[in-house]
Parts: C-alpha cells; structure tokens; sequence
C-alpha cells in the first residue's frame, strides 16, 4: 500500500500543505484557495518528520536567503508535463520566462503553448518548482493556480519590480 504523509506549514502566502511518497520525497505542495490543489485525504499520515529540509528551505526562500530549492521531489504527470516541470526547474531565481519560450525550450510547437499553460497550471510542487516565473508574451501577470497576488508576492519576493 503507498503511504502519503502530510504536514502544514506556516508561510508569507499563506498555510502550506505539503506531502510526500513513503521514501519521504516530497510529491506535492499545495496553498489554500489553489486551482487543482491538494487536499489531505482519508488514510494520509499526518507527520511533519519526512518535511525538515522543505520546511527549512522554505524558510530560508521566505526570508531572502535562498534562491535554488535541493530537495528531492517525485511528482509525477505525463511525459510532456514532467518535459515542462524539468524546464521550469531550470528557471533562475529573479527571472521570468513566457509560456512560448517553455514551448520552444522543450522542442515543441508554437501550437503547443495552451498545453504548456495547462502543464504548468497543473505544477504539483508551488513555489518549490516556480511556475510563478511564468509570464504572460506581453509581460502580464497571467495564470497562476494560487492566485495572482501570491504570484506577484513571489516575484517581488525575488526582486523583481512587478506591476499586477
């Protein structure tokens, strides 16, 4: 039987929900109010054990003071989506990106931007994996499955001077 266990953490935007498989690897993180989020499920194991180094981490991005996640995650999704999360994990700190510019990072189509917008609008792994850096082709804060005032927040969080 897989075991999924679970913890909250106190954040800037809010109350995190984390997970993790059995071998401790973080699977999912999730804020409340999230487009498509998680929330803890019956037979789930509330422990915040497997959670040390993401609470950490998370501590230290929060506070200014660490600008590359090392943790090891597992979030699975179809061979395109997990293409899109790796190029988004390539994404450096204080920098954003188009959803045109992750199509053609990965080697796909121009066509193919709504579907990079659904992979990146279905990120398990919030903040961790920054889908935030994620921008719209004319500059505008678009789609972001934990509002656009978290986004805005992570961003300016990271020094970037945004106008929502």
């Amino acid at each position: 039987m897989d075991v999924t266990y679970w913890t909250r953490i106190p954040s800037p935007v809010g109350e995190l929900l984390l997970t993790a498989d059995a071998d401790g690897a973080l699977s999912s993180l999730s804020v409340p109010g999230q487009k498509g989020g998680r929330s803890v499920e019956a037979g789930w194991r509330q422990d915040p054990g497997p959670f040390t180094a993401a609470e950490e981490q998370l501590g230290a991005y929060f506070a200014g003071e660490l600008r590359e996640f090392r943790l090891e995650s597992r979030a699975r999704g179809t061979e395109f989506r997990e293409r899109v999360w790796a190029a988004l994990d390539d994404l450096p700190y204080g920098a954003t990106t188009t959803y045109g510019e992750i199509a053609a990072r990965i080697g796909a189509a121009r066509m193919a931007v709504r579907a990079v917008g659904g992979a990146i609008g279905a990120n398990p792994l919030l903040i961790v994996r920054p889908c935030h850096r994620v921008i719209g082709a004319d500059g505008s804060m678009t789609g972001y499955a934990g509002g656009l005032e978290r986004k805005v927040h992570l961003l300016r969080l990271e020094g970037l001077d945004i106008v929502p």
